[in-house]
């Protein structure tokens, strides 16, 4: 491997202390700026409205029931024709977890 000369390594080193420089003011830009706004709420339909009432009275029941939230609560719904309402229920109970 050849040997570097003073300026060579000089040379890198001014480069690495740009891209240090860089990286910081480009972290202290991002983390000043302020937050997206939040996404509009999504129209839900009535049938997916009707399915996070009911999780929501399930969940309710459950916890009258004296349930500990350490425990799974699952619900299924197989009916042919139905709306997938997966996204809608994700969205909803996003702010639980």
């Amino acid at each position: 491997m050849p040997k570097l000369s003073r300026t060579s390594r000089r040379t890198w080193i001014a480069a690495w202390a740009v891209l240090c420089a860089a990286g910081t003011a480009a972290t202290v830009a991002l983390n000043a700026s302020p937050a997206p706004d939040p996404q509009p709420e999504k129209p839900v339909s009535a049938e997916c409205a009707e399915y996070i009432a009911d999780i929501e009275s399930q969940l309710a029941e459950a916890k009258a029931q004296g349930s500990h939230d350490d425990g799974v609560l699952a619900f299924t719904r197989t009916r042919a024709g139905t709306d997938d309402c997966s996204d809608e229920v994700l969205d909803h109970f996003s702010g639980d977890r």
